[in-house]
């Protein structure tokens, strides 16, 4: 064949490519109907439009709607090896981040707890409150359990949040809550040593081994209000302690540095808890968090593996891309 001739064909590949492809994409027709006014076969009209697609002669863009923050969630992903991010405004908040996130927790965790699951959450967190306060009931049990992985008995008005938090999203999730009948934090190892070897303390502890997915916040090294009235506050004498080996932030009274490395702290030895090391053994930990008071502690997480699901505001997570 003459190279006129191979030109005339390529050429009009091109057409018939550029003609399907408008026909379905712009003019909304459907295959059967684009086969029949062409007269050819409906098997070639989905492989012309196929390669439309292939020779980027049809390219498909995603236009996100507003409030809706994809990209950036995949940026957390691969910047930080997130097993998934949650990105959500928070305008008109007037700096008050909770709300917003306690909100997109409740979401995510109803499209994703499945039946079965053993729940590990955290006594002291006001996004968690949040989230569990904005979740509605489930029609069927989407968890086996849901166990406290951090001691919850401190003032009295603490240890009415602790056993809310807890007993209240076992009741929305249909489980059966399992406390921790100690305080978070005691007043010396010894105690500490004498409380984990009560047999009512150790069968909670024993059922952290089974835990699939933990429920956390992500604290600062000045404590929340939450925990300021909680009795489970850190003394200043530990913070200055904290301080001085380059604590930032905590997961469950855990600390570490602002590589999210673990800080061995006399504290750390008072904290009637899950250990840093059985928490990250977990399959799914999700922290809830945000906020320009936690950005640094936010950040040593996601750098060494603490939690693995961010459900943040978009003020900090473009603050952790940058």
């Amino acid at each position: 064949m003459p190279v006129t001739g191979v030109r005339t064909a390529a050429a009009e590949q091109l057409r018939m490519l550029a003609k399907v492809a408008r026909m379905y994409h712009e003019q909304g027709m459907r295959q059967p109907e684009i086969a029949a006014q062409l007269n050819i076969s409906q098997p070639r009209v989905s492989r012309l439009l196929k390669e439309a697609t292939t020779r980027g002669i049809v390219r498909t863009v995603v236009v996100l709607p507003p409030g809706v923050h994809t990209e950036l969630e995949e940026q957390l992903q691969q910047r930080y090896g997130l097993r998934d991010a949650v990105v959500v405004d928070t305008e008109g908040s007037n700096g008050d981040v909770i709300p917003a996130l306690g909100a997109a927790a409740a979401v995510y965790l109803d499209a994703t707890l499945k039946g079965g699951d053993v729940i590990g959450i955290s006594s002291w967190s006001e996004s968690l409150l949040a989230a569990v306060d904005a979740m509605h009931p489930k029609h069927s049990s989407v968890a086996d359990r849901v166990v406290q992985i951090v001691g919850g008995v401190g003032s009295p008005e603490a240890q009415v949040q602790a056993t809310r938090l807890t007993s209240r999203l076992a009741e929305l999730t249909g489980a059966r809550p399992v406390f921790v009948p100690s305080p978070g934090l005691v007043g010396t190892p010894a105690i500490r040593r004498a409380l984990t070897q009560d047999d009512a303390i150790a069968a909670v502890m024993a059922q952290w081994k089974e835990l699939t997915v933990a429920l956390v916040g992500i604290g600062s090294l000045e404590p929340s209000p939450l925990l300021l009235r909680s009795g489970n506050a850190v003394a200043e004498a530990d913070q200055d302690e904290l301080r001085s080996l380059g604590a930032v932030g905590d997961v469950c009274l855990r600390f570490f540095d602002d590589h999210g490395r673990p800080v061995k702290s006399r504290l750390d030895q008072r904290v009637v808890g899950i250990s840093s090391a059985d928490l990250r053994t977990i399959d799914r930990r999700v922290a809830v968090a945000g906020g320009e008071r936690k950005l640094s502690a936010i950040r040593a997480s996601l750098l060494n593996d603490w939690v693995n699901v961010l459900i943040t505001d978009v003020d900090t997570a473009e603050r952790l891309v940058s």
